[in-house]
């Protein structure tokens, strides 16, 4: 028994920390992937040093009981985090249904607007992830031009241009949205700050979002839908409807773990 344990520790820890470290070695260095290759190295080592640990344990009560509590807190993040990505994949699939059935019916509402949300960029340039949203955004307006069309993203440490210019930039190049029709939100830093001026915006041309008929599409990554949806509604978006565009799957699984704290954060801080 004790070989099937270190065997599946070994593997899990190798899995998790080379995923990780490949990542992290294309400047993808952030929650998603620090903290699971803390995880997979402490996996390993448990694998190699195995005898040497429970021997130790034998020999002393309290670091054994320690062991043994923290052993039971993991077991009990890991439960919590299922459920999650249970709940997190039960939504991306009811979103993707959804505009499946809205587009295939011509159902979807007359949106006032469609706010992008931002996603990062490199050396000028969106990220996969990003432009994967801006490609779905751009779909959308081509069904929906009489939506305001919002790009938001402020500018980060080290760049000259804000990431809400970069996107409209792309939408320009990529899919030929003429640039007077973009409305760019350059000052944020975060989800409920992407929103939220995004909503000052809309007030300033007159778009009210706390109206029961005003329908707002938020569009954003599948894994991201939730979270942002919640703070939308906590902000006084009376109808956000939130359009999932896909998440690459090199980042896929690391993104649903920085979201899992990235929800617990927003709960805590009463984001929603």
């Amino acid at each position: 028994m004790s070989k099937v344990i270190r065997c599946s520790l070994f593997i899990i820890g190798l899995v998790l920390s080379l995923q990780c470290l490949a990542l992290m070695l294309m400047d993808k260095i952030n929650f998603g992937t620090v903290v699971p290759l803390f995880i997979g190295l402490v996996f390993i080592a448990h694998a190699i040093y195995w005898h040497k640990i429970l021997d130790s344990l034998s020999k002393n009560r309290r670091l054994k009981r320690l062991c043994g509590a923290l052993w039971a807190g993991f077991a009990l993040w890991l439960v919590s985090f299922m459920l999650f990505v249970m709940s997190l994949v039960s939504q991306i699939q009811q979103n993707q249904s959804y505009i499946a059935q809205s587009s295939a019916n011509n159902t979807l509402p007359k949106l006032a607007a469609i706010v992008v949300l931002g996603s990062g960029t490199n050396d000028g340039k969106p990220t996969k992830t990003l432009a994967l949203r801006l490609d779905t955004a751009a779909k959308l307006y081509q069904h929906q031009p009489q939506a305001l069309l919002i790009t938001s993203g402020g500018l980060s440490i080290g760049h000259s241009q804000s990431e809400a210019d970069i996107m409209a930039t792309y939408l320009e190049d990529t899919h030929q949205v003429a640039a007077k029709q973009i409305l760019t939100e350059a000052h944020s830093t975060s989800t409920a700050e992407n929103l939220a001026y995004s909503k000052a915006i809309l007030a300033k041309h007159g778009v009210a979002v706390a109206q029961p008929n005003t329908p707002i599409a938020i569009v954003t990554s599948d894994f991201h839908t939730i979270r942002a949806a919640a703070i939308a509604r906590r902000q006084g978006y009376a109808l956000p409807i939130t359009i999932a565009s896909p998440t690459p799957l090199s980042i896929r699984y690391n993104a649903w773990f920085r979201e899992y704290f990235a929800f617990v954060s927003g709960w805590l801080f009463n984001e929603y």
